[in-house]
Parts: C-alpha cells; structure tokens; sequence
C-alpha cells in the first residue's frame, strides 16, 4: 500500500513541476517517458 502512495505522491510532483517549468512539447514527452517507467516498475516488482 505504501509504495502505491509513494508512486501517486511521485506522479503529482512530478506533474507540477512540469507544468512549471517546461514546455507543451517536452512537457507531453516527460509525462509519457514517466508514466512508461512508472508502469515498468509496477508490473517488474509488484506482478
């Protein structure tokens, strides 16, 4: 359960540091790259 939160607490850092900072373009790339990364370790160490 833990590392459930952990992983949504990660995504919306994440997310706001994005809109923050970058651009549309490279925000889209990040956001996919990271949720890509986020579903690797889910099915790698929790499946």
């Amino acid at each position: 359960m833990t590392q459930y939160i952990i992983g949504i607490i990660a995504i919306i850092i994440a997310v706001v540091l994005i809109k923050r900072f970058v651009g549309c373009l490279v925000r889209s790339a990040v956001t996919i790259a990271l949720v890509a990364v986020l579903a690797y370790l889910y099915f790698h160490y929790l499946a």
